[in-house]
């Protein structure tokens, strides 16, 4: 059992989440609810485990903590019967099973409507659920794919790259989050369920949003472009401990001229090769090559924090490694204190929003299979006698 926590001052304290969710784009929407204290039950079946349990301890952890676990097997009617009592109770279901899997065991939003006319059904999937391909089976390098996402990804001289793995389900959980607190807010005002979807290609179609747009006004395509292709002052740098640094100071009337006698280079901002925006884009190569040899004198922080401090646009490229002690990532709780299940004290990333009067916290580790689930068929009704019963039958627990 959870220890006693009060957690009255979250926003979301109170509501209910059934969550039959795995790997990554539903599982990690339901943990953005569970942060902000939503009761997120987590129901997997006696032999249908979690696959991202085995994926690592880092996986399964960052996208089912704050959640209790339980286990059902949906195929056997009584296991059935217990998932639904749960949601006659709950606020929001929430599945990422591929198209129909949910129709099938006779879970879909037809039948969880009649047991609860306010339930927000809420599905992830990774191509929406309309079109000819609802049913193709999809996972996040195929949103990335499909998405045109891994197609603005690297030069042109190089195959299509992907992003890190697990883009395309973040925002896809993002997006799914997002839908189903506007639904909720609509039940509020209406008193009407509905269900809500989210995928992985419609994220990405979003998260590049005025790009897509840009082809849709113009019809052009846009190319993949070379380091040397892209704009001088909108483009990375090594530097000389071999760490790169970022600058975002394209609009040169703006930053040439203060960067130049910043960095102490009168015969740059001099040059008229380089004294506007369309010279400096004719004449790009030059001028990357000028710079590249200037950032490379400095380490990386030497630059960003000279840069910075004389108010000029630059960040540093970092690692995981770097991130994870940066002084705004701590300061701001994008990292926050967590204690593992076996007691170890550690960090884990944290909610990324802040709100001022509540905000989210890590509260719970990740459920152990089933850990819950004696605890949340007590709450849904059923007494110790009933819940022995469907454990005989094979209605509830692991094999």
């Amino acid at each position: 059992m959870f220890p006693d926590v009060p957690h009255t001052g979250l926003p979301l304290s109170g509501l209910k989440v059934v969550d039959c969710t795995i790997w990554q784009q539903g599982t990690y929407a339901t943990a953005m609810l569970a942060d902000f204290g939503a009761d997120v039950v987590k129901v997997e079946g006696p032999d249908s485990v979690d696959p991202g349990r085995g994926l690592s301890d880092a996986y399964f952890q960052s996208h089912n903590r704050n959640k209790r676990g339980i286990v059902l097997d949906l195929k056997h009617p009584e296991g059935r019967e217990a998932l639904l009592r749960l949601v006659e109770k709950a606020d929001v279901f929430v599945q990422n099973m591929r198209q129909g899997v949910m129709e099938r065991l006779a879970l879909g939003y037809e039948e969880m409507r009649a047991r609860n006319p306010a339930i927000i059904y809420a599905s992830a999937s990774g191509y929406g659920s309309k079109g000819p391909h609802a049913k193709w089976p999809a996972m996040d390098i195929l949103g990335q794919a499909r998405g045109g996402t891994m197609m603005m990804q690297g030069p042109p001289d190089l195959a299509p790259i992907f992003s890190f793995g697990g883009m395309a389900d973040q925002v896809g959980a993002v997006s799914l989050s997002y839908a189903i607190l506007m639904a909720l807010w609509h039940r509020a005002r209406t008193g009407e369920g509905q269900h809500v979807e989210a995928s992985l290609l419609g994220g990405q179609v979003m998260l590049q949003s005025f790009n897509i747009t840009g082809t849709l006004f113009t019809g052009r395509v846009p190319p993949r472009r070379a380091r040397h292709d892209a704009e001088p002052m909108w483009n990375v740098y090594r530097c000389k401990d071999g760490r790169y640094i970022a600058l975002s100071m394209s609009l040169v009337g703006r930053w040439w001229v203060p960067f130049c006698d910043t960095v102490g280079r009168p015969d740059l901002r001099d040059d008229p090769r380089f004294c506007g925006s369309r010279e400096q884009h004719d004449h790009r190569e030059e001028l990357i090559a000028e710079l590249d040899a200037m950032f490379a004198e400095r380490d990386q922080w030497d630059w960003v924090e000279f840069l910075c401090g004389n108010g000029l646009p630059a960040a540093p490229v970092q690692d995981y490694g770097q991130v994870i002690t940066d002084p705004q990532v701590l300061a701001n709780g994008y990292i926050v204190p967590f204690t593992h299940p076996d007691g170890q004290e550690t960090q884990i990333v944290g909610p990324a929003v802040q709100l001022e009067r509540s905000p989210g916290q890590i509260r719970h580790p990740a459920p152990e299979f089933g850990e819950h689930t004696e605890e949340v068929l007590l709450e849904a009704g059923y007494n110790w006698e009933q819940i022995a019963g469907l454990r005989a039958a094979g209605a509830i627990g692991g094999r």
